[in-house]
């Protein structure tokens, strides 16, 4: 019988390492099939429950040199800080030994200081640098080479040739690259550590979303219970300004519900008998009862942290093409270097300190530091020039993807629109001024809590003051009342009016074409006359339709993803320039949406801020987050515009080109010199012109890649006014 299990893991600090414990398990009898995330770290096995248990799977990993856990626990958060704390402290050793290495190499010279390097740089290469040892260990037993056997064998070349020449006074010494290549490569390392896991953040806050306590009704009596005994079928109270606890169908009571966290529109939704609500969501105004429907793992809530989990497993780290290059690059060099000892010590006759020489030349020539560097550093400049301007990029994830980006994905409420209604029309009728008729409205409103009385009340006060009025009754579901020099001031629905026989027949083509731009129109009427309307919408931001104009201009597919009806949707969308418009989506499937749009095989970018873009923005290629979105929004996307401002996503889109168009320049040099200096290094050209590159002109030419990489890093700089 086929089961699936979950193990978490631990010990991965490089793509490579993913593929090695998967290659590990599915050589375990009886595992079908096994996928390890080095994002999440954990993998997913199916195997067969009659051939092998969950015990020999952890023990493959163990064997592969890793950990591997059956329970995934809240410790996740507390291992995590542990290893980025322990890296930090190799890092800050490293740094501090590294200094005076520099100095005694570089820049001065004391009295033995061939032997302080020495003791200096040992403690690097064997404290701050064992976990690249270990690294290239577990490669070796499966028969893989990654960036850790890159650093282990360049920096031991480099180590070990310098201790041969110390005691035999044979040539130069090169602590000092050994010294400066684990400093750099650790510093990599810390970076990424503190970039990995933030899934588990976002879902830590997804969580705490949901309340830990709901009130039933059992026996006939009102009780206080966790929210995980809540059982399917149970009547639960929902009281003014509380969470409400599960999803359900309300029995009883009427209410107004912010579901902005669930569904990101900022208008509160009426609820009635007969209307779902879900949980995590909060109860304003009124109270209810209503009728557990779903609970645990089934309600929208655990359904959306699902797949914000799910979403994230896809995504590859940017180390991944370096890992390919080490994979290849690593044999080739070290033949490469047992053919030149090989060639001029047996064949041509040579003895060993010339054969030796040349040999250990060939392998600080191939000395990754450039390789190592070419990455990170392009990924730090652009992201400081990122920072400078606004734009967090949150991994080099999200800066090596944007560029590619085709398609963009904008949500509508609180992203192309402020996410707050406001007054847009006021439409005077009956030969009544629109000062008179938002004047009365105001009034009625004025102690009414609801947000579009809000709007009417926060649009009014900016040219008015409002009188109080007398005898307010709100009425649940029609609008509200409210008496003022005796006289009776209605606001609300048409219901409202013909409740109150105000006839609305004659002004219905009015209503409809502010219905039809996407707007909520309130009726307004005085004295028992419909005097005026006044629509109230949620409006664009100001730099909305700029945005989508550039991105058109720049070739890109725009498209618009909205839970409001398809009238209200067209509405906005037209008003902004963007053609395509994915209405009446529900959270759950904003996620499927983006993955319907990656079938056609279009690299898509998300852009959002609310709870319920999270799916969406892990499932998207680039999930590009507003600086005013939800903390779970913004845990969830790789890139963060702190100004609020949606012209950023054109700029994060340039910046990234820039950033990838450095990063290949930067291959292109680190593996020019490599290619170069190799067969040079390796005394090709000594039959002909007797020349051998030693290893001190090695690693001066190593060192020179690194500098080019470095500085051509740093040229992007030069770019930041385009990005004003």
């Amino acid at each position: 019988m086929s089961e699936k299990k979950e193990l978490k893991i631990s010990g991965m600090h490089c793509a490579s390492c993913a593929l090695i414990i998967e290659k590990s398990l599915k050589k375990v009898d009886g595992v079908e099939s096994a996928t390890v995330n080095f994002a999440t770290e954990k993998a997913v096995v199916e195997f067969d429950q009659k051939k092998v248990n969950i015990k020999n799977l952890i023990k493959a990993v163990e064997k592969a040199g890793y950990k591997a856990y059956d329970e995934i626990v809240d410790k996740d958060k507390i291992n995590k800080d542990k290893e980025i704390k322990k890296t930090k402290i190799f890092l800050i050793f490293s740094i501090i030994l590294t200094i005076p290495v520099f100095v005694l190499s570089m820049i001065i010279k004391v009295p033995n200081s061939e032997y302080i390097l020495l003791a200096l740089t040992t403690p690097i290469q064997f404290i701050a640098g064992y976990k690249f040892y270990k690294g290239m260990w577990n490669g070796l037993k499966n028969k893989s080479a990654n960036m850790d056997t890159l650093v282990a064998l360049g920096t031991s070349a480099a180590y070990f040739y310098s201790i041969y020449s110390l005691y035999t006074g044979m040539g130069h010494l090169y602590f000092e690259i050994s010294a400066i290549l684990i400093t750099f490569i650790l510093l990599g390392k810390y970076l990424e550590i503190k970039t990995k896991g933030k899934t588990s953040d976002a879902i830590k806050k997804l969580m705490r979303l949901s309340p830990k306590i709901a009130r039933v009704i059992r026996d006939d009596k009102e009780i206080e219970i966790p929210i995980e005994y809540v059982k399917v079928g149970d009547i639960i109270i929902a009281r003014p300004g509380e969470k409400i606890p599960v999803d359900g169908v309300v029995i009883s009571g009427y209410s107004s519900v912010d579901e902005s966290m669930i569904t990101g529109e900022s208008i509160p939704v009426e609820k009635n008998k007969g209307s779902n609500v879900v949980g995590g969501t909060i109860n304003k105004t009124g109270s209810f009862k209503f009728q557990a429907k779903k609970i645990g793992s089934d309600t929208v809530l655990s359904q959306i942290i699902k797949l914000v989990e799910d979403a994230q497993g896809s995504k590859p780290p940017i180390q991944m093409f370096a890992d390919k290059i080490s994979s290849v690059f690593v044999p080739i060099v070290l033949l490469i270097a047992l053919i030149t000892f090989v060639t001029w010590n047996v064949l041509i006759g040579k003895d060993f300190e010339f054969s030796m020489l040349n040999a250990v030349a060939v392998l600080v020539i191939a000395c990754p530091c450039a390789l190592g560097l070419a990455t990170p550093t392009a990924i730090m400049v652009g992201t400081g020039i990122g920072a400078e301007k606004g734009i967090l990029f949150k991994s080099g994830t999200g800066l090596e993807t944007a560029h590619k980006v085709d398609t963009i994905v904008f949500d509508k409420t609180g992203t192309l629109t402020k996410g707050k209604p406001e007054v847009t029309d006021i439409v005077e009728l009956e030969k009544v001024k629109k000062q008179d008729v938002l004047k009365y409205a105001a009034i009625a409103e004025k102690n009414s809590e609801h947000p579009l009385g809000e709007a009417i009340i926060d649009h009014a006060k900016k040219s008015m003051k409002i009188s109080e009025p007398k005898n307010f009754k709100s009425i649940p579901g029609y609008g509200v009342q409210a008496r003022y020099q005796n006289k009776l001031i209605l606001i609300g629905s048409r219901k409202l009016m013909n409740k109150n026989e105000i006839n609305t027949e004659r002004y219905e083509e009015k209503i409809r074409v502010l219905e039809e731009q996407g707007k909520t129109v309130m009726l307004v009427g005085f004295n028992k006359k419909l005097i005026g309307l006044i629509a109230v919408a949620d409006t664009l931001k100001e730099n909305s339709k700029e945005a989508v104009e550039q991105l058109q201009q720049m070739g890109k597919r725009t498209v618009m993803i909205t839970g409001d009806n398809e009238r209200t949707g067209k509405a906005i969308a037209k008003e902004v320039g963007i053609d395509e418009v994915l209405s009446e989506v529900l959270p759950g499937e904003k996620a499927e949406k983006i993955k319907e749009l990656q079938k056609d095989g279009r690299i898509v970018a998300m852009v959002g801020d609310g709870v319920n873009d999270a799916p969406a923005l892990t499932q998207a290629d680039v999930g590009i987050v507003l600086g005013s979105g939800t903390d779970v929004a913004i845990e969830s996307g790789e890139i963060v515009l702190i100004k609020d401002d949606i012209r950023d996503v054109v700029n994060s889109i340039k910046l990234s080109n820039l950033t990838i168009t450095k990063i290949k320049q930067n291959f292109f040099w680190a593996m020019f010199y490599n290619s170069l200096g190799i067969p040079i290094a390796a005394g090709v050209l000594y039959p002909f012109i007797g020349f051998l590159l030693n290893p001190m002109i090695a690693g001066a030419a190593m060192a020179f890649s690194s500098v080019s990489v470095v500085s051509n890093s740093l040229l992007m700089k030069m770019y930041k006014k385009k990005f004003d």
